[in-house]
């Protein structure tokens, strides 16, 4: 089982991938999300990862599965 540590970083790869493969800024995410931009780069440059209203909010705008972010399909 992995640990939290190898968790977040899992959710973090995954979810700066998912924001690569959408081809869009981070400005456009954060505006659609209704979020302020520097909160984005935080998901992608820290440790700090969305809250689950948020989460939920980043895969549909990223048209990615919560499942696969999580690590529960590949």
């Amino acid at each position: 089982m992995r640990n939290d540590t190898e968790i977040e970083k899992m959710i973090r790869e995954r979810l700066i991938e998912a924001i690569k493969q959408s081809g869009m800024t981070n400005t456009a995410i954060a505006k659609q999300a209704n979020i302020h931009v520097s909160m984005i780069t935080d998901y992608k440059n820290t440790k700090k990862l969305p809250s689950l209203t948020n989460f939920a909010i980043l895969c549909k705008i990223l048209d990615v599965s919560s499942d696969y972010i999580l690590g529960l399909e590949t």
